[in-house]
């Protein structure tokens, strides 16, 4: 284990995730840049293992978590890998990747030191999972947040049903359902940060608590570090339309959704409206159900129902036809299960989250 201050950017060593120790910091380095980082389960693994060894080590006081590369913090779970499993029925990837990172959500959420992360660049999907339940979220001028997942026929799961519902208002089923990109601003204002520091302050933070003694608590320690380069952003895009978001979206079911953003008009009621029409119909459906029913859930249950979602989602059809349609044959044309929102069957929806035997639940 290194205890070199290394730049993200120059980054060549091969390995998925490097980790090394500065201080009193454990480092991880999400390192594969030219897929944005994106989240295999070897990745996974090798994140909990190194995680578990840090909780027992003394000389580790906090964990800081960053992407290799200039774009990505990391871009998602990688969905090519779980479509390629799919086509060769490989039904132990598609149970473990799920089972394994969601069980890796729950532990950062529990984490007993200080968990910081540097969500510099692209953080979508898996890439929010493995960053929102820590204590600390970092975010940057160069951040976009997003949870894409209802345009390639899942949910928006790593623990979704959990954090969007208890965004300000009706943001969360928003950002939920029509998977719209965010910046730094908006994550702060919808409580999906922590702090906002600026990107070129990064390497300075970083050596900052490379530096501090840990004399103190530990999280008052890194509480004031991050005070110290923390930075104002612009006015938030999503406080601009929160009224029009809380109206449209406070709907008893995805249809009720649709018909309120019909009386919106034009402008945001007309543009939001055209982009749920190209998301999955189900998708969209078992998304609202999950985050109506997420919010008096604590995160523990949440990640055992999105698992049961998980677990369903791998043997429908729109999943995978999202990710050929978007991933594989990039002509984002999908064929979704069903032509529009009203053909979804509420009992369909309903089994998507019925409990699985015993043997296979998530257990958390």
């Amino acid at each position: 284990m290194s205890s070199d201050q290394t730049r993200p950017e120059d980054i060549t060593d091969e390995a998925p995730v490097l980790f090394s120790q500065q201080g009193g910091v454990g480092q991880i380095v999400l390192n594969r840049p030219r897929a944005l980082n994106a989240l295999d389960l070897d990745m996974v693994d090798m994140m909990m293992a190194q995680l578990t060894s840090w909780e027992a080590d003394p000389s580790i006081k906090v964990v800081t978590i960053e992407g290799a590369g200039e774009k990505a913090f990391c871009a998602g779970g990688d969905i090519r890998g779980l479509y390629d499993a799919r086509q060769v029925d490989d039904e132990e990837m598609l149970d473990g990747f799920y089972r394994r990172e969601y069980h890796l959500n729950h532990y950062i959420a529990h984490y007993p030191k200080p968990y910081i992360a540097l969500m510099d660049g692209i953080t979508m999907g898996g890439g929010v999972g493995v960053s929102i339940h820590g204590r600390f979220k970092v975010v940057t001028e160069r951040t976009l947040f997003a949870m894409p997942e209802t345009g390639i026929g899942f949910f928006p799961d790593v623990g979704g049903g959990y954090f969007l519902p208890r965004c300000p208002g009706k943001i969360g089923m928003y950002v939920g359902l029509t998977g719209a990109r965010i910046k730094a601003a908006d994550c702060l204002y919808a409580g999906l940060a922590t702090h906002g520091v600026k990107s070129d302050d990064l390497d300075a933070l970083k050596a900052a608590l490379a530096d501090a003694s840990f004399d103190q608590d530990a999280e008052t320690v890194v509480e004031a570090i991050l005070d110290q380069y923390s930075t104002a952003f612009d006015d938030a895009p999503l406080a601009a339309i929160r009224n029009e978001i809380d109206r449209a979206f406070a709907g008893d079911s995805v249809v009720a959704i649709f018909e309120a953003l019909k009386r919106e008009g034009d402008g945001f009621g007309s543009q939001t409206r055209d982009i749920l029409i190209g998301k999955s119909p189900n998708a969209l459906c078992v998304s609202f159900e999950q985050i109506r029913q997420g919010r008096e859930m604590s995160l523990a249950d949440v990640l055992n129902m999105e698992f049961r979602l998980s677990q369903r989602m791998v043997c429908k059809p729109d999943l995978f036809e999202g990710v050929r349609a978007v991933i594989i044959d990039k002509d984002h044309a999908p064929k979704w299960q069903h032509g529009d929102i009203g053909q979804v069957d509420p009992r369909e929806v309903a089994e998507y989250f019925a409990v699985l035997p015993a043997d296979k639940e998530l257990g958390l």
